[in-house]
């Protein structure tokens, strides 16, 4: 199993005196994707804000690239290679998607620059604006502006959230292809089948904890999360 690149260990939070997160973990490895899944409200988005140091753990620390942060700022991290792609992620409308990522093929000297807008289908938006796009051409268009950027390490919060299953295919599918490259993935949702297809493991978040369930064909066959999450995801809009 490859080494670690990120580790959210042990992390607890509570907003109001209700504890979100007791022990919660999740770890991110080299050329792999995991998948972190459970119930809205059960601490995803929190534990991925903890990591980048948009909320502050109680307990618990972070650790990237061999170095422990007990308050980790999302620049200092930046800079040595982590990309947070956030729910509904947006680009500045000032200018057009092209002349934005065009500035950060100069800025980070991105070899597969033209592979990225090909593999996201970006070619006819070019020129339009990000307020121009309809919610998945800006997903694509955002999950573009990381891929540029090469980051060793990307967690990406609802990545396939409300957008048309053609997003969802290209979305998962660069992915994929990040993560071939050697980039470390975290993904989260409740997009059970775009989300299991391009997992190589998934964590499951309930009751303020994780567990580690396996491989997709693990988790589609655990007793428990089929019973109390995919259960209640089949009944619960997202």
């Amino acid at each position: 199993m490859p080494e670690e690149v990120l580790a959210i260990d042990s992390v607890g939070k509570s907003f109001g005196g209700r504890a979100v997160l007791k022990a919660a973990s999740i770890w991110a490895r080299p050329g792999r994707i995991t998948t972190l899944m459970g119930r809205n409200g059960s601490g995803k988005t929190t534990m991925l804000r903890i990591a980048v140091g948009e909320l502050r753990s109680e307990t618990g620390i972070v650790r990237f690239l061999g170095n422990a942060y007990e308050r980790p700022r999302l620049p200092v991290l930046a800079r040595r290679g982590l990309y947070y792609l956030e729910e509904r992620a947006r680009l500045p409308t000032t200018f057009p998607i092209g002349a934005q990522l065009g500035c950060l093929r100069k800025r980070f000297g991105a070899p597969t620059f033209n592979e990225v807008i090909a593999r996201l289908e970006l070619e006819p938006h070019l020129q339009q604006r990000f307020d121009e796009l309809s919610g998945g051409e800006g997903r694509r268009a955002a999950l573009a502006a990381a891929l540029i950027r090469r980051p060793t390490c990307l967690l990406a919060d609802e990545p396939f959230y409300g957008i048309a299953p053609k997003d969802q295919r290209l979305i998962g599918s660069a992915l994929r292809e990040l993560a071939a490259a050697g980039t470390a993935i975290i993904a989260t949702g409740h997009e059970v089948e775009a989300l299991l297809s391009i997992s190589d493991e998934v964590v499951w978040c309930v009751a303020g904890t994780t567990h580690s369930l396996g491989g997709p064909d693990a988790a589609r066959s655990h007793r428990e999360f089929v019973r109390e999450y995919l259960g209640w995801h089949l009944l619960s809009p997202n």
